[in-house]
């Protein structure tokens, strides 16, 4: 893990900040598990609003030479998984979140990165 990829994580938490996303959580998940180094969470308030976050940040990962590996669930835009190698992103619709409170599992008190949305 390096350092570039915790900045490059909080560029995510800013991209879906800029969309107006909600409640953003970036765990530090590389000694929890070999899927990812990071898990940026965040939330939308509707649907469309989830699928515009996702259609911004996959745009603008592009540009920064970020290919996105795999994405599931756009087409409900309830919950939105994208893998970007090394950092995975979990954006929800409110209610989504709530029920599979995802933080319970992958938070262990220790690994959040401080994001401090722009003011």
């Amino acid at each position: 893990m390096t350092e570039n990829m915790k900045e490059l994580a909080l560029n995510v938490c800013s991209i879906i900040d800029e969309k107006l996303g909600t409640d953003i959580v970036c765990l530090d998940i590389h000694d929890m598990t070999i899927i990812s180094d990071y898990f940026v969470i965040a939330s939308g308030r509707n649907p469309n609003h989830v699928k515009a976050i996702y259609d911004e940040l996959e745009n603008k990962m592009a540009d920064m030479g970020y290919d996105l590996i795999r994405a599931e669930g756009y087409a409900e835009g309830r919950w939105i998984v994208m893998d970007f190698s090394g950092i995975v992103v979990h954006l929800f619709y409110e209610p989504e979140r709530e029920f599979y409170h995802l933080e319970r599992l992958w938070d262990n008190g220790q690994n959040r990165i401080d994001y401090k949305p722009a003011e």
